[in-house]
């Protein structure tokens, strides 16, 4: 338990930010090999090594009671956790108590066809989902084993569950950055939003992320030869910069890690399926909340483990294209929660 005076007190970091985000990873695991994400031969942490449900379900409450509104589940692939749904059926009772505004998850989409009603159920009422090509070929190609028609029966799964679901699109050059556009028109007519990315330089994935690398500014301004992009003043509660696409109705987002910064604002921190917390993507940094959690019954070591993390959350990451051959991070992204 959480005393009600530390309870109260809200997130807020040394540059007055308040952090009212989490995203969690349950799992390092995926049943995918994306290029950008992992190398085609991973070594996963051992089991022993992730927090348990309860654990999870503690330390993500934790965070609520120091006032997080939102929580992402991410991996690795989420649903690939076992009995992931548990957590999110417990998690829900903040939802009900009106303590947290979202419960999501970010995914493949590989086992949605199996998982929508379950998410709904939980109170999901949005996911993302990683969907970077629509050739079977080249899919199967990027994510060196994956079925695209078993995603797109994923998204057929979640929107007849009721779920928003928006597209995350990893931009990358001479992969698929001749389908861009139609990965936009495809999410607005099925009602999606959508979101492209920068690659992200973390962890070493066998590929050279230079030769991979497609600025969003020169996305952007490709797509303008054809579509009417409207800024907007939307924002949700992650990094992207949205518009509004004209011929379409939809939206439009952009996550510029390497060309734009977007720290300034920055409400999030990360916890990996270890229980290391990291406040920064870009930072090595971070502090042992397992230890905390299993070094005491009570909140109060995981709470000060919190809180020396948050009064030490930089102001921004250091993320620089021109060095992006190399990973600017050892960690995956699968590690810290993609």
């Amino acid at each position: 338990m959480t005393c009600p005076a530390l309870a109260a007190r809200p997130l807020i970091d040394g540059h007055r930010r308040r952090v009212t985000y989490l995203r969690v990873s349950v799992t390092d695991r995926c049943d995918l090999r994306c290029t950008y994400c992992m190398s085609e031969e991973m070594t996963f942490l051992p089991r022993r090594d992730l927090l348990t449900l309860e654990e999870l379900d503690r330390l993500c409450s934790a965070f609520v009671e120091r006032g997080v509104r939102r929580i992402r589940l991410t991996g690795g692939e989420p649903l690939v956790r076992r009995d992931v749904v548990r957590l999110l059926e417990s998690l829900s009772r903040h939802l009900a108590a009106n303590t947290l505004d979202e419960l999501t998850l970010t995914t493949n989409g590989t086992m949605l066809s199996h998982r929508a009603r379950d998410l709904a159920a939980c109170g999901v009422r949005r996911i993302n989902v990683s969907l970077d090509t629509l050739d079977p070929d080249r899919y199967r190609a990027v994510t060196r084993r994956g079925d695209l028609s078993v995603v797109l029966d994923g998204l057929d799964a979640a929107q007849a569950a009721g779920l928003a679901v928006k597209l995350n699109v990893v931009a990358l050059r001479n992969v698929n950055e001749d389908e861009l556009e139609d990965l936009v028109r495809f999410a607005h007519g099925r009602g999606m939003d959508i979101t492209l990315i920068e690659v992200m330089p973390l962890g070493d994935t066998g590929h050279d992320r230079a030769a991979r690398f497609l600025p969003l500014d020169e996305v952007r301004r490709r797509l303008s030869g054809s579509l009417t992009l409207e800024p907007l003043a939307y924002r949700s509660a992650g990094p992207a910069h949205y518009v509004r696409v004209a011929e379409t109705g939809g939206r439009l987002g952009f996550i510029t890690p390497l060309t734009h910064n977007f720290c300034e604002g920055c409400n999030r921190v990360r916890v990996t399926c270890a229980g290391m917390l990291y406040t920064c993507l870009g930072y090595e940094d971070g502090r042992d909340l397992r230890a905390a959690l299993r070094g005491s019954e009570a909140d109060g070591l995981l709470q000060a483990a919190i809180d020396d993390a948050i009064a030490h959350k930089p102001k921004g990451h250091d993320f620089v294209a021109d060095r992006i051959s190399g990973p600017a991070i050892a960690r995956h992204m699968s590690v810290t929660g993609g």
